[in-house]
């Protein structure tokens, strides 16, 4: 068993459980592999739109989060793989920041994960899934969901397309993160057909995706990312799907495995 998505005592705005209790409880689980992929810290001079200002991981920390994941591996290097990785935002137009932070922390990764919050909606970025509000505000500036949905796939694909260099993250993380207040926004009748449309752009990136469980559990949403239909497609085009935990507690270790389709992840 392993989850390519878990977060750590690093992230700002997660909780302060040891790295050592996240190994732990995934051996009691019976988990062989386990990626830690904190949220990389954000492009220097993007200005990190969520009031608290937590979305990326301090820059101060990084070399203390590698250096203390390294021997978390090691001390536990008996009992299960333990890898150290990093969620990098993809955010348009700062590529160049962003590869140049791959190009110097890269060679320390084991594993990472490229992910999508922020759009750009006409002056001004919105991080779609902190807050059921700025989810509306958003919805409201882009000027139907049809648009807004639409721009997040846009923004999905010039990240499987973007130049980050050498160590640019190989696995998409969460692709339907767009739906994650689809229960107090209905998503438009063409949602579907831009995840599956999706689904080339990956497969000719030759990129995996984020098979993530934590949307089952956030209250507005109630389904894994991707969701059942939309991960089969994945698979039978020959994408491996990764489990994710997307665990941001020891406790969400194993987060919704049991919900997911197991035959589809490799």
């Amino acid at each position: 068993m392993i989850d390519g998505h878990i977060h750590s005592p690093y992230c700002p705005h997660g909780t302060s459980d040891s790295l050592e209790s996240y190994v732990e409880q995934a051996i009691k689980t019976g988990y062989t592999s386990m990626t830690f992929t904190e949220h990389a810290p954000l492009p220097p001079s993007f200005n990190d739109p969520v009031p608290t200002k937590d979305s990326g991981m301090n820059p101060r920390l990084l070399e203390a989060y590698i250096n203390n994941v390294r021997n978390v591996k090691k001390t536990y290097e008996s009992d299960i793989e333990v890898k150290v990785g990093l969620e990098v935002d993809y955010i348009s137009g700062f590529e160049e920041e962003t590869k140049l932070f791959l190009d110097e922390y890269g060679r320390f990764l084991d594993d990472s994960i490229l992910s999508v919050h922020f759009l750009p909606i006409k002056k001004d970025w919105y991080c779609i899934d902190y807050s059921a509000s700025v989810y509306r505000e958003a919805l409201a500036a882009s000027g139907s969901p049809n648009n807004l949905y639409q721009l997040y796939y846009d923004v999905l694909v010039q990240s499987i397309s973007a130049d980050l260099g050498v160590h640019k993250p190989n696995r998409i993380g969460h692709m339907t993160l767009i739906k994650k207040f689809q229960q107090l926004y209905e998503p438009p009748v063409a949602w579907e057909q831009m995840a599956i449309d999706f689904l080339d752009h990956v497969k000719e990136g030759s990129m995996t995706l984020d098979y993530n469980g934590a949307g089952m559990y956030k209250e507005h949403c109630k389904e894994a990312y991707p969701p059942l239909k939309i991960a089969r497609k994945a698979s039978a085009k020959g994408i491996p799907l990764i489990y994710g935990s997307d665990a941001h507690s020891s406790s969400a270790i194993t987060q919704d495995y049991d919900g997911l389709d197991s035959s589809l992840i490799r």
